[in-house]
């Protein structure tokens, strides 16, 4: 009877966190469907519970877009084990025509990216549209099929709404947007 009554009591407490509602200025507001580098089909709103680091790029970026994931993993490597374990990081393509999942999952394989913490994703156009202009992220396509784009880490709070953001890039990560980073990791 005890168990069945803690399984009640824990499916209600979960009903209950899934129901409350998101912020209006949540980006986990958007119902477009993104696939990770495992083929695995999601929607923002089930990234809710942690403080995420999310950026925009794309796979055949050769200048910026290596320096965007050196400054996600500047950021992972400058916390903690425990502050690390707290911490997601969402990287979300800006080309979905050719950021197929296979070119996804060579970008993590390669740069060795912590699959459990670390996801790349790809949405349809308009879904990358939506993201980008919540996230505050300006982009356009080049005839030659590159990007111009802006170049920025941004922290999401456990709701989805954005707490701060850095354009200053490389491994060694920006002191006062880690300071923030920190301050949303100890928050409970």
């Amino acid at each position: 009877m005890k168990i069945f009554v803690c399984a009640a009591l824990l499916f209600f407490s979960g009903v209950a966190l899934a129901a409350k509602p998101l912020p209006d200025d949540s980006i986990y507001q958007l119902q477009d469907i993104y696939l990770n580098q495992d083929g695995k089909a999601f929607q923002l709103a089930s990234r809710r519970g942690k403080p995420q680091l999310v950026a925009m790029f794309y796979t055949s970026c050769k200048y910026i877009c290596p320096l965007i994931i050196d400054s996600g993993l500047g950021v992972d490597h400058a916390l903690t084990p425990a502050e690390r374990a707290k911490l997601q990081v969402l990287l979300i393509s800006l080309d979905p025509t050719r950021d197929v999942v296979a070119a996804l999952d060579y970008i993590a394989s390669k740069r060795k990216l912590d699959r459990r913490r670390w996801t790349l994703a790809r949405t349809e156009k308009s879904g990358v549209r939506k993201t980008a202009a919540l996230l505050g992220v300006r982009y356009r396509e080049l005839a030659d099929g590159e990007f111009n784009h802006t170049s920025a880490l941004i922290l999401l709070d456990a709701d989805g709404r954005v707490l701060a953001r850095t354009e200053k890039l490389g491994s060694v990560p920006d002191a006062e947007f880690l300071a923030k980073v920190k301050a949303a990791l100890a928050r409970p």
